[in-house]
């Protein structure tokens, strides 16, 4: 008689991934990426383009990916066959006339163009700029409220009508577009976040008319040069900084659209946040009747941190094979650092889910981090602390006019913003 031996408990099931890059996942990406921390913090993902890619979901791993010189933002260095180029949602490979720019180009390039528009954004620049985001920020609001009486219920979509025209109009001032020609930028601009940049009809016709017209642009401003930061990469080429004109103009296109579209899902995702933690809210709009700025201040750094308007970094490529988080990652692999979900890390943010508008230990990733970090992350700052504080002085009964289940969020890999934001609010008597 054999002796019988109990059996070997089975082993338990690997927990299942969840599902990325749908419809429920854009609404609330957050519970997705804290299973990727927990179980797969470098994790191989098929991208909705078809292309496989890293995503990198930890606050330290994502910090070290941000400034790791073995990751390139050149997308030359992907691994995809050349028969496959220009078919697989790699940003850079159409039009490279506009992609000689600060997102997609290393050292030594990346510095010399750095080293040009960062005269832009210093702290006195920026500061001289205030009065003028100030008068945008009122002119819209003022536009909103004359659609109602004195006393009277009003509506509004916050998006197209507040953040969406308010950095466009703040960008291009910057750049030195003329104001009679702003509102064709809206209009290209509105086509290409509506549509996520693709490379097909309205969008592909609004890329190139905003490319032909900055062209024009820098040629018109050659002979009149003002203070304005076109003017100022004219300037600087002009004096041997070997600035050519496609990097002139590739330079303008993505200043213009990455300065308005994140500072578009800041207020847009800020107000939502609010909107989503009344107590958080009322502190802050306390402090604001109060004369005080202090909560503004630290609250615009925690919004960018709890939900802030860039989800994923944008593309790097490994150069050679490497190791990152413990996961063996190929030359030529693309690499993304999910910033949404480095910043909701409880390894380094107590209580991460939660949102806190006086929290001081942010070292959050919301504008990046090394030599990549966001050179217009001042001005949005700017943006978005006056947009906020207007907001809700001017309108203090500021609510969602649908049930939040209803807002819906664009698709998209970059970016994280609301497609709407309807809004109810009373009218003040002046």
């Amino acid at each position: 008689m054999h002796e019988q031996t109990p059996d070997t408990p089975p082993a338990p099931p690997a927990p299942e991934a969840p599902a990325l890059f749908g419809w429920e996942f854009a609404t609330d990406p957050y519970p997705a990426y804290a299973w990727l921390r927990e179980h797969s913090p470098v994790h191989r993902a098929t991208l909705p383009s078809g292309v496989e890619a890293w995503l990198v979901t930890r606050y330290a791993d994502a910090r070290q990916a941000l400034a790791d010189q073995r990751l390139s933002k050149n997308p030359a260095h992907h691994a995809e066959p050349a028969h496959a180029k220009g078919k697989t949602g790699i940003p850079g490979e159409r039009k490279a006339e506009l992609m000689t720019h600060l997102l997609n180009i290393d050292p030594p390039d990346h510095t010399r163009l750095r080293r040009l528009v960062s005269k832009a954004f210093t702290p006195r620049r920026v500061a001289e700029f205030t009065p003028r985001v100030q008068e945008l920020t009122d002119h819209l609001i003022d536009r909103i409220v004359e659609k109602a009486g004195a006393g009277e219920k009003g509506e509004a979509d916050l998006i197209h009508e507040f953040a969406f025209p308010l950095p466009i109009y703040a960008i291009c001032e910057m750049l030195g577009v003329p104001r009679e020609d702003q509102d064709d930028f809206r209009d290209w601009a509105g086509m290409m976040i509506r549509h996520g940049g693709g490379p097909r009809g309205g969008v592909a016709r609004s890329v190139k008319r905003m490319r032909t017209y900055l062209g024009e642009l820098i040629h018109r401003k050659r002979d009149d040069l003002g203070n304005d930061l076109i003017s100022d990469l004219i300037r600087a080429s002009d004096h041997g900084d070997h600035l050519t004109e496609a990097e002139a103009t590739a330079m303008a296109f993505i200043l213009l659209f990455a300065g308005f579209e994140t500072t578009v899902n800041l207020i847009g995702n800020g107000l939502h946040s609010l909107f989503m933690n009344p107590g958080q809210r009322t502190l802050l709009q306390d402090s604001l009747a109060a004369g005080e700025t202090g909560l503004l201040e630290t609250g615009i750094e925690e919004l960018l941190r709890y939900d802030g308007p860039v989800e994923l970094a944008t593309w790097r490529f490994a150069t050679r094979p490497l190791t990152l988080g413990g996961q063996d990652i190929a030359a030529g692999d693309p690499v993304l650092v999910v910033l949404a979900a480095a910043d909701r890390d409880p390894a380094r943010f107590a209580d991460p889910d939660a949102l806190d508008l006086s929290r001081s230990d942010n070292q959050h990733l919301g504008y990046g981090h090394g030599i990549h970090y966001c050179l217009g992350a001042p001005l949005a700052r700017l943006e978005g602390q006056t947009a906020l504080a207007t907001l809700l002085k001017r309108l203090p009964d500021l609510e969602l006019a649908v049930p939040p289940t209803d807002l819906r969020w664009r698709g998209g890999l970059i970016m994280r913003g609301l497609r709407t934001l309807p809004v109810r609010f009373t009218v003040p008597n002046v």
